[in-house]
């Protein structure tokens, strides 16, 4: 038992990897990060005469090329002049050429979001009348194919890299200094930086067709990673590289200079080590924070430094956990790990959990903006399930502190059985030795005796060289075959405690819950956050409420508050047919729990703004509580029209909302 994984402990195990290997391969491409909020003119909006530009609002500012937005006709043939630039802010438009006919136009965008991840879609309004077009909408994507999944790839990579390299070297340096001159963690941290900077070369080198047309033939274009070194995402690669050159300086003196010292002298280089390596993984962590979600919306200057302070903890964390791991099952059987570096690991892990804890709760309220996110969108949803694994994680973690806790109790007693067995084992070969020595002084004298010269004169016999010379390979081999037998013993021995058995048990537990957590981050970093996609879901409800079809009802919900108590609610308008002509109108008043409630006033206007139109006053009857309806609502002329409410909730507070429908 004690030399295999418990059976329970391995499914367990099995299953979590299995979680992890469905993470990655549903986690598809990057989400959009920035959201379309608003065009000019609207999705599915029927205008009179061709507009002179087409514009499009973003959640947060993008960058452009010369493709990236592009107008086309019902041929598919573009109609715009191919130079898209910013009107102030997130708000990006292209001029298009004059005398269009009519029809239905395509607009299509793919953009870089400011947190480096790619967006695109389509959308189709039309002149004078909807028209059939050859342009398909559907489908349209970024960040996807081939490139992309090698893209992602690089991604997972380079977060587990950064969390081996930090991690393991932390481990190394604060918890157990001795194990530097351990073989297999030597080979943990050096795999890291391995493993972070061949992912770096990658996503460097796939950059510019990921973020463009998606080729793998673009990868090897040099003009392209011209222009991705330009940018900010390959400007942070860069500088993750020059930094990696710096930590393989830093594994080197750790593995080399600091591991030849003796203790005493370990101290006076430890401090200069800790500094250094701080400095660089607080470096490689900002080249993520200066680039990513951290870097746009919200409190940007200090969202990014909290992002640094996030990632350097989950890597201690995480990549320690790793190292304890290794070094628990792989490391040599002469050098155990102690109960004391168990101990220091355990409150790394506590002071990394609470770092966690604060600057989580920081960046899911910059990132969410409300409650309703956690279960609406899909980024509240992964954060909740990163939550309940860092919450297991935590709960695993406390029986591996009893685990060590017992382990360094029975630590005295287990060194001094050890320290008995080397003194039995030195004593047994001294006796060895004087024996040996005996028997050579005894034949020795046998020799002095013999007075038989052909027998003391036998040369071939008496010199034994090639015998003596020919045994020596079968003396060397004859004793690693003893160190490897020793060797063997002494893990059997150390293995058969049943206090390290546990912990080993308890924190290979860790490790599976760790690749999982590790995983669902990472598809956090690709996911659109809560708030910006509670945005585009509004931005996409009043589209969809601006453009619906002319021959069917419309339906426009609008909250309001008048600022008074009891003065918030939702005011529901619905009109029908919606088309030129008689209209009937109802109009139903609820509080935000969704109960009806009545108001002392409520009051209705229609306005085409294009055409100076109005206002067109609607005074509804009330039916029942929370109801008020009118029939007979004369439209003039089909277009954009704004339909306005004036709601009262007492004598003196009231408040104006308005949405903008198109009537056929």
């Amino acid at each position: 038992m004690t030399q295999t994984i418990a059976p329970r402990l391995r499914t367990l195990v099995l299953l979590l990897l299995a979680a992890a290997c469905a993470l990655l391969a549903g986690a598809g491409p990057a989400s959009a990060h920035a959201a379309l909020t608003g065009s000019d003119p609207r999705e599915g909006a029927v205008v009179d005469k061709a507009p002179a530009q087409v514009s499009l609002t973003f959640s947060e500012s993008v960058s452009m090329d010369d493709d990236s937005l592009r107008v086309l006709d019902p041929r598919g043939e573009r109609v715009d002049d191919g130079k898209p630039s910013g009107t102030g802010g997130a708000t990006y438009s292209v001029k298009l050429h004059a005398g269009l006919p009519d029809g239905t136009y395509t607009v299509t965008y793919q953009v870089v979001s400011a947190d480096s991840h790619p967006v695109a879609g389509a959308y189709t309004f039309s002149v004078g009348a909807p028209s059939e077009t050859s342009v398909a909408v559907s489908g349209q994507s970024a960040g996807g194919g081939f490139v992309g999944g090698l893209y992602g790839v690089g991604r997972y990579v380079s977060y587990t890299g950064f969390a081996v390299l930090v991690g393991g070297a932390a481990f190394v340096l604060a918890c157990w200094p001795r194990g530097s001159g351990v073989r297999v963690l030597q080979r943990v941290v050096v795999s890291g930086w391995l493993a972070l900077t061949a992912a770096t070369l990658l996503l460097l080198l796939l950059r510019g067709s990921y973020t463009g047309s998606g080729k793998f033939a673009d990868v090897f274009d040099l003009n392209l990673l011209g222009e991705v070194l330009q940018t900010k995402p390959g400007a942070a690669l860069v500088s993750r590289l020059l930094l990696l050159a710096a930590a393989a300086l830093f594994i080197a003196v750790l593995f080399g200079a600091y591991d030849k010292r003796e203790d005493e002298e370990k101290r006076d280089l430890t401090f200069g080590l800790a500094v250094g390596g701080s400095v660089v993984a607080a470096g490689l962590a900002a080249t993520w924070a200066m680039s990513e979600h951290a870097s746009v919306g919200l409190q940007a200057g200090l969202a990014m430094p909290v992002d640094v302070v996030h990632l350097i903890a989950v890597a201690t964390w995480l990549g320690g956990l790793t190292a304890l791991l290794v070094a628990l099952y792989r490391g040599p059987a002469d050098t155990p790990v102690p109960a004391l570096a168990v101990r220091r690991f355990s409150r790394v892990a506590f002071g990394s959990v609470i770092a966690l804890v604060v600057t989580g709760t920081y960046q899911s309220w910059r990132q969410l903006g409300s409650w309703t996110a956690f279960t609406d969108t899909r980024y509240g949803q992964l954060l909740l399930v990163k939550i309940g694994l860092v919450a297991v994680l935590v709960g695993v973690a406390h029986f591996s502190r009893r685990w060590t806790a017992q382990l360094a109790e029975a630590a005295p007693a287990v060194a001094g059985a050890a320290a008995a067995r080397r003194a039995e084992k030195r004593a047994g070969k001294a006796s060895t030795k004087a024996s040996g020595n005996a028997k050579v002084a005894q034949k020795a004298s046998g020799t002095t005796k013999g007075s038989g010269t052909a027998k003391g004169t036998g040369t071939a016999k008496g010199s034994g060289t090639a015998k003596g010379s020919g045994g020596s390979p079968r003396a060397a081999q004859l004793a690693r075959q003893r160190a490897a037998v020793d060797a063997a013993r002494q893990k059997r021995q150390r293995d058969a405690d049943p206090n390290r058995f546990g912990l080993r048990r308890s924190v290979l537990a860790e490790a599976g819950i760790a690749v999982v957590l590790l995983v669902v981050t990472t598809v956090l970093t690709q996911t659109e956050p809560g708030r910006t996609e509670e945005e585009a879901k509004a931005a996409g409800g009043s589209s969809a409420a601006a453009s619906a079809p002319s021959t069917g009802a419309v339906t426009l919900d609008m909250p309001f508050d008048t600022g008074a108590q009891n003065g918030k609610g939702v005011v529901r308008v619905e009109l029908d047919p919606a088309r030129v002509g008689a209209n009937d109108m109802h109009l139903y008043v609820e509080r935000p729990d969704g109960t009806a409630f009545d108001l002392p006033e409520v009051k209705v206007a229609l306005t085409q703004k294009a055409k100076s139109i109005g206002p067109l006053p609607v005074a509804p009857d009330h039916i029942t509580t929370g109801h008020w309806s009118a029939s007979g609502v004369q439209i003039p002329m089909a277009g954009d029209w704004e339909v306005a409410v004036t709601v009262r909730t007492s004598d003196i507070d009231q408040v104006t909302i308005s949405k903008n429908t198109q009537i056929g």
